[in-house]
C-alpha cells in the first residue's frame, strides 16, 4: 500500500470527523480503505487490536476529536496517526 491510499484516508477521516465524533465521540479509530474498522479507548489498543487482521502501514490510528482543529499533526510511517497539539 502506498503513501497516497493513507493520504486518501486520513482525508476522509479529517472531513467526516464531526460524524464520526457525533458516533462515536472522542476514540481512536482505526481507519482502513476509507472506512472505520474499530473504534478503541487508546492508541494501544486500537493498534494492538487492528494488528492482529492487519499488516502494520496499511491502516490509520486517528483520535476523534469533536473540533478538526484539534487533530492538528499527521505522521505517517509504519503506522500514520494524529496527535493533538500542546497547548
Amino acid at each position: 500500500m502506498n503513501n497516497s491510499v493513507l493520504d486518501k484516508d486520513y482525508k476522509y477521516f479529517i472531513e467526516n470527523m464531526p460524524a464520526f465524533y457525533k458516533k462515536y465521540g472522542h476514540r481512536f479509530l482505526v481507519i482502513k480503505n476509507q472506512g472505520v474498522l474499530g473504534d478503541y479507548d487508546t492508541f494501544k489498543s486500537a493498534l494492538d487490536a487492528t494488528l492482529t487482521t492487519e499488516k502494520l502501514g496499511t491502516f490509520l490510528v486517528q483520535e476523534c476529536f469533536k473540533d478538526k482543529k484539534q487533530a492538528v499533526n499527521h505522521f505517517q510511517g509504519n503506522v500514520a496517526i494524529s496527535k493533538r497539539k500542546a497547548a
